[in-house]
This record gives structure tokens, C-alpha cells and sequence, in this order.
């Protein structure tokens, strides 16, 4: 669904002095790394330093201007400043870490590098250059540098990945002759070599690589699982027994080799020789290459659960959960503090998951073949009892504040790209909260939303719509967004939307919107509104099909529009859907064929069906509280004006009074009262019935006896 990018929004900025003081120190300290390169990942290291360096140049440039900086940039550089930050973390992880590990990890660190450089590009997307007060050289190396991230691939160091790969072979034929004493023996040039290649070159490097490499154990210990930690005392091992050979008497440590033999079952029962990944995976995740997007930045493994947090990272919600309950208060990968502990579902991520998985058949579990029902159902439950999980601190609505007149600005003025993004970041914002949603619409957003509802982008178009469905979860914005003219928009995006995501959250829009009288009126008059809910029930997926009958349903709670759901042909597709099991809708679908038989036509559709009795007997009988309550309202609409066939029909079957008379007796408050007034009338039926059968058996015997 969402796979545009997410660019992290601070939860409160720093004064702008603090700021461009805090950017230039960090931009100085991690450029001095240039004349000091790391042996492992040299070249990325020297490649993003030279980026950093030249903003640096961008930072002292602003602070020599003493001009003041548009709100505008805040955004920007705050996202700067996080980026080398994470840039200094992971420069030092080359430097200061274990070299083993590091080179067995190469292609992830390399994605790491990339990763980084493309967040420092999003950021450069929105800072505007235009308005800050720089030199014409400065400003000219900016552009540059921000054409060069545009075009730049993610580098991985051919001579590191034949390195890994020189390991991985050592640690596989080792594990395979169970290190024996005659081939440690007659490898021990080639360990040599090989460990003097990644900078294991006398005693105390050797030293130092076990202490930390025990250290990386402890570390992953917590997170990494027992593949990794495993796998990492197979290395400890590895280096402790070559440390011996190359600088001892050549004598073999049996607990070394046993540590050894230990760690090479535990590698060959998980099939790792040649392909093992560093990362803390399952075998399924080995099999398959999982998207970094994908991947939960704590626990590395496919995500089954992805959650948003107060910074506006995405984690699998079981590590996050483990991180926040064990007393920690900041983002594990921003390190800033969160404002609040609420994990938000993030649903779009989700079903890009539950796709590609199903697309590479990895299985899926149950909790990730319900993410569309789940996602439906949130949306309900999101309309009917919101929580707003910002907090109401003034730092906290400032900074939501600006940032959404920054993004509204980009909506109004950015190229496509710009208002995509812009876009995106309004529907996630408008996603957490009350408060958010109002000043989101205080900014000015909606009318610029409305307008891109009618974008080619099929992409802007979705993040549009969704934003606009979850601006009016708010009653005051459902006002702001119909005098913006957006329902005509709406109703296009439903009818000829460019994904089937954009159709499902405009039918969810026009139930929002429609919780408002009014808005029944005004929507139900629209000639193609109606149509095209129906036709959405009739095409989409079983979320799509939920949205719409939710909507008509709305919508049929004004008599005037229950004629026009009719006409559009509503009536056989509902009967429909009460059988399909499948669609998972059965009691919606009941909720509008029970107002529609109030509607003369609507009755005349639902009698012409005739499995419709023998349907909502089998319904009072095993369906929920609510679909016992409407296939009730249906049954006594259908006998008060269906005439004596349907109601004889009711009687004939089996099971039609023994049902009624447990809802009389376990039913609702409205379940039971209507019972017991469809029981009347067939009871009423059956006296007539009876007393015309005597009296005809009279008439019939004094004729007879006259004769």
C-alpha cells in the first residue's frame, strides 16, 4: 500500500541557534574520520564523510548570515542533524567493532550506508535553499551534492565481499572435518592470511577481536536469538583456536575444538554454511531476501506486526514492546525520546508485507492474513472512539503545528515527487490524534488535498484520499471538507480510482462523512455516489466490499436515498454476500437489506429472492447478536407486507419457531421484542388459518347434509 519513504518528523525542534551550532559540531567531528579511514567499509565511510563535509560548509554558512531561517528549513535540518548522528553511530561501529563481524556483515552495513544517504537526500527535498541566506558557491554545491544522492546506488566492496566470503568457506570446511589437528594444520598460512587481511595482524589484535566479539554476543544476546549468538562464539572460537596455533606451540585447546563442534551443529541444523546472514533471522528469512523496508531495525527479522512509534520509526511490535517494557524511554534507532508509548498499527507497511510474502510463498501467519480485517475494523473502531496518542504539551502542538504548515506549503508549491511525499507525511500525522487533525486542517491542508484527489499519481492520489478520510474522523473537519467541494472528487476517486486502496478509503470517507445528516442529503443527490458503492461492492477485495455497505448503509438511513440504492441494484448483491462466507461481511450486508425493506421497492427485490426465508432462519439460528437482531427486523418487515406465501413459508420451516423462541428467551432487548411480534403475527396467521379451515369444514357439512 504505502511504499513511499517515511520521513521522520521530530516531536519538538531546537531553537534555531542550538540547532545550526548542534549541526555544525557533529558535521566537524564526523568529517575528522576522513584522515582516518576504518579498514572495513573505507570506501562508504570516505564517500559519506565528503557529504557530511560539504554540508558542513552549508551549517557555518548559515550561522555567519545571522539571518533568521524560515520554519520552513527547521524541518530539514532537524532531519539533517538525526541523519549524521546515526552517520557518527555507525562509522564508529566500523571503527571500534569487531572486524569478524563486520565482515561477515559487509552487504548489510553497505544497505546501512545507502540507507543513510538516501534519508540525508529526503531531507535535502525539502530544505529551501531558496529561502536561506547562503553564498552563490555554497548554495551551487548543495545542488550538486543533492543531484549526486538522486543518482547514488548502494557500494559494496568487492575485495570485502571476497573476504566474507573467504571466512564463510574457512568456517565451512572446518565445520565439515570437524577441525581436526591436520587440516588447522595445513591451513594455517592460508588463516594467516586471511585474518591479516581484515587487520588481525600480532597477539594483542587477536586479543582484542575475542573481547569483542564476546561483547557482540552479550549485545545480541537480548535480541539476536540463538542462530546469532551461536554463530558468534563459533567466531570467538575460530580466532581463539588460530591466535594459538599461529602464535602458540600449535597445541589443540579441546575446548576450543569442542566450542567449535558445538557451533557447527548448531550452523548445519539451520543450513548456514555459505549463505549465512548475520543479521538475526529465521531459516525462512535466509531463504529469501528480505527488503531492509521490511526488516525490524531491533530484531533485523521480517516484521509480522508493524507498529509506529512517537519518533515515527516502524518496529515489529514484540522487540519494541520488549525495548519500551524494559524501562527504555527513546527511539532505539533515533535515540530521541519518545513523547508517548503508543505503538500505532502501521497497516500500509503490513499489507506490503503480507504481498511480497505471498508473492515469494513464505507463509503467512494468521495474525498477518487478517491485516485486512484487522485494518477495517481499526478504521471503525477509529471513528467511533478515537484516541489521541500525542501529547497535549505545548511543545508537543507546536511542533505538530509547524510542521504541518511546512508540509501544506509543499503540498501547494512542490514538484510531484514533493507532493507526494508531503502528502504521505499528512496522512500518517493525521493518523495519531484529535488534536493533529485539527491543526492539520488549521493549516490550510484540505482544500490542496481536494485538488490532488485528481492527480495521475496514483500514489498521491491514495496518500490524498486516506488523508482526507482520516481529517474527517474529526466532526468539525467533515464541515471543512464538503465546503471544499471534495465530494465530487471523492466520488471519482471511488468510481475510477487508480488503485483499489484509493477506491476502498474513499468509500470509508463518504461513511465518515456521512455520519452527518446533511451530508446524507448532499451525498445521496449525487447521481454517481451511490452507483459507485455498489459497484465497489460488487468488485473489491472483502475490505472494499465492508466500506461500501457501511456507506450505503449511512446513506440509507435517509429515506430518499433507500429508492436509489435499490435502482442501482444493491438488493441481489446483498443476498449475495449473506451466503458468501468468504467476504466476512454477513452482518453489514443484513444491517442494509433491514433498512431497505422498509422501502416499498426494496421489499419487492428482497421478497423475489426465494431463499431468503430458509437464509435468516439458518441466520437466527448461528448468527452474531446483531445479525439474530436485523435477520428478525427482516423476517417481521417481510411477513407484515410480504402477504400469507412468505409468512406460510416461515411457518412450514423446521426450525423458524424453535429459533424465534430462543431469541425471545437469550436474545437483546430488540431482538426479543421483535420475536415476540413476528410470533403474534404467525401466531395470528395460524388462528386464521385454523378457524377458516373449521368453517369451511361447516359450510361443507350442512350442504352436505341438506343434500
Amino acid at each position: 500500500m504505502d511504499s513511499s519513504p517515511i520521513l521522520m518528523v521530530s516531536s519538538a525542534f531546537l531553537p534555531t541557534g542550538s540547532l545550526i551550532e548542534s549541526l555544525i559540531h557533529i558535521s566537524h567531528e564526523v568529517s575528522s574520520v576522513d584522515g582516518k579511514l576504518p579498514l572495513l567499509q573505507a570506501r562508504n565511510v570516505a564517500k559519506l564523510t565528503r557529504k557530511i563535509k560539504l554540508l558542513s560548509s552549508l551549517f557555518e554558512d548559515i550561522r555567519e548570515s545571522n539571518g533568521s531561517l524560515p520554519p520552513s528549513s527547521i524541518l530539514c535540518l532537524t532531519e539533517l542533524y538525526a541523519v549524521i548522528r546515526k552517520a557518527r553511530v555507525l562509522i564508529q561501529e566500523c571503527k571500534d567493532g569487531s572486524c569478524l563481524w563486520n565482515v561477515l556483515q559487509s552487504e548489510f552495513m553497505s544497505k546501512q550506508f545507502h540507507v543513510l544517504v538516501k534519508e540525508m537526500g529526503m531531507a535535502l527535498d525539502i530544505l529551501p535553499l531558496s529561502l536561506i541566506k547562503i553564498t552563490p558557491d555554497v548554495r551551487e554545491q548543495v545542488e550538486l551534492l543533492h543531484k549526486q544522492i538522486k543518482r547514488v546506488d548502494a557500494f559494496l566492496d568487492p575485495v570485502e565481499f571476497q573476504r566474507r566470503e573467504e571466512i564463510l568457506k574457512l568456517m565451512s570446511n572446518n565445520n565439515e572435518n570437524k577441525y581436526g589437528n591436520k587440516r588447522i594444520s595445513d591451513c594455517k598460512k592460508q588463516i594467516e592470511t586471511i585474518m591479516c587481511g581484515i587487520g588481525l595482524k600480532n597477539l594483542s589484535d587477536y586479543e582484542e577481536e575475542i573481547l569483542k566479539l564476546e561483547g557482540e554476543a552479550r549485545k545480541q544476546a537480548g535480541t539476536g536469538g540463538l542462530i546469532v549468538v551461536s554463530n558468534i562464539n563459533n567466531l570467538i572460537s575460530l580466532v581463539s583456536y588460530s591466535k594459538s596455533m599461529i602464535f602458540g606451540d600449535a597445541k589443540y585447546d579441546e575446548n576450543i575444538i569442542s566450542k567449535l563442534d558445538h557451533a557447527a551443529v548448531v550452523k548445519r541444523s539451520v543450513s548456514l554454511p555459505r549463505d549465512f546472514d548475520p543479521s538475526p533471522s529465521t531459516s525462512q528469512s535466509m531463504i529469501h531476501h528480505i527488503p531492509d523496508e521490511f526488516r525490524c531495525p531491533i530484531s533485523l527479522d521480517l516484521m509480522k506486526d508493524p507498529v509506529i512509534v512517537a519518533s515515527g520509526h516502524t518496529y515489529d511490535r514484540s522487540p519494541i514492546a520488549q525495548w519500551i517494557n524494559s524501562g527504555h524511554l527513546t527511539c532505539p534507532k533515533s535515540g530521541q525520546k519518545l513523547i508517548h508509548m503508543a505503538l500505532i498499527p502501521n497497516y500500509a507497511l503490513k499489507c506490503l508485507i503480507r504481498q511480497w510474502s505471498e508473492e515469494n510463498n513464505i507463509p503467512l501467519t494468521s495474525e498477518m492474513r487478517s491485516s485486512s480485517e484487522e485494518r477495517s475494523t481499526s478504521k471503525r473502531k477509529e471513528m467511533e472512539n478515537s484516541v489521541d496518542h500525542i501529547s497535549a504539551s505545548k511543545a508537543a502542538i507546536d511542533s505538530v503545528k509547524l510542521t504541518a504548515e511546512f508540509l501544506v506549503g509543499k503540498l501547494a508549491t512542490g514538484s510531484p515527487d514533493t507532493q507526494r511525499q508531503a502528502a504521505y507525511q499528512l496522512r500518517l500525522l493525521a493518523k495519531t490524534g484529535m488534536i493533529n487533525r485539527r491543526l492539520i486542517s488549521e493549516a490550510g491542508a484540505i482544500p490542496f488535498l481536494v485538488t490532488l484527489l485528481s492527480s495521475h499519481d496514483p500514489q498521491i492520489q491514495e496518500n490524498a484520499v486516506t488523508a482526507l478520510l482520516n481529517l474527517s474522523i474529526f466532526d468539525n473537519n467533515k464541515v471543512l471538507i464538503m465546503a471544499a467541494g471534495a465530494i465530487d472528487n471523492i466520488i471519482e476517486v471511488l468510481q475510477s480510482g487508480k488503485t483499489m486502496e484509493a477506491k476502498e478509503n474513499a468509500a470509508a470517507a463518504i461513511f465518515s462523512l456521512s455520519m452527518i445528516d446533511d451530508c446524507k442529503v448532499t451525498i445521496g443527490a449525487r447521481p454517481r455516489a451511490i452507483p459507485a458503492l455498489v459497484g465497489l461492492l460488487r468488485e473489491g477485495t472483502s475490505v472494499g466490499k465492508r466500506d461500501a455497505a457501511t456507506a450505503l448503509f449511512n446513506l440509507a438511513i435517509y429515506n430518499a436515498n433507500k429508492a436509489n440504492v435499490v435502482v442501482a441494484g444493491a438488493v441481489p448483491l446483498l443476498i449475495e454476500l449473506l451466503m458468501d462466507d468468504t467476504a466476512g461481511i454477513t452482518d453489514d450486508a443484513l444491517a442494509v437489506l433491514a433498512l431497505l425493506s422498509g422501502n416499498l421497492e426494496g421489499l419487492e427485490e428482497i421478497k423475489k429472492n426465494r431463499t431468503m426465508v430458509p437464509l435468516l432462519v439458518d441466520l437466527l439460528r448461528f448468527g452474531s447478536a446483531k445479525g439474530k437482531e436485523n435477520a428478525v427486523s427482516l423476517l417481521l418487515g417481510l411477513c407484515k407486507n410480504g402477504g400469507e406465501e412468505l409468512t406460510r413459508r416461515l411457518i412450514l420451516h423446521p426450525h423458524s419457531i424453535p429459533s424465534l423462541q430462543r431469541l425471545i428467551s437469550d436474545g437483546s432487548l430488540k431482538a426479543r421484542r421483535r420475536g415476540e411480534a413476528l410470533l403474534k403475527l404467525l401466531n395470528r396467521l395460524c388462528f386464521q388459518s385454523s378457524h377458516s379451515s373449521s368453517q369451511n369444514s361447516s359450510q361443507n357439512s350442512s350442504h352436505n347434509s341438506l343434500e
